[in-house]
């Protein structure tokens, strides 16, 4: 499995940004797909994850309500719609796969056995 994750950049406070996590084939079809955060300094952190039915997991505390996951299959590609953008959002963004087969959401980073390499996004006050 191979995870090619993009989109990151400089923002604005307040403004949007639109990640990219394209799969290996199938891979976003057969795997629970997250999306992780890693900001200077500190572990990384859950953000939000899609299952192979739709099932959906955010950490509610940072981003519910304003970042949304979905998935394309037919493109093999996993999305992160950022809206509101905090300068506490400021981190490298990283998509993960679980094992395929294997349908339920985890919020720790030890279950994600493939990880793309990171994506910046970088949210200026």
């Amino acid at each position: 499995v191979q995870l090619q994750a993009s989109g990151g950049g400089l923002v604005q406070a307040g403004g949007s940004l639109r990640l990219s996590c394209v799969a290996s084939a199938r891979t976003t079809s057969n795997n629970v797909m997250g999306w992780f955060r890693q900001a200077p300094g500190e572990e990384r952190a859950f953000v939000a994850a899609i299952s192979q039915s739709g099932s959906i997991a955010y950490d509610a505390d940072s981003v519910k309500g304003r970042f949304t996951v979905s998935r394309d299959s037919s493109k093999n590609t996993v999305y992160l719609d950022m809206n509101s953008l905090k300068p506490e959002d400021t981190a490298v963004y990283y998509c993960a796969a679980r094992p395929a087969r294997v349908t339920v959401i985890s919020r720790s980073r030890a279950a994600y056995n493939h990880w793309g390499q990171g994506t910046l996004v970088t949210v200026s006050s």
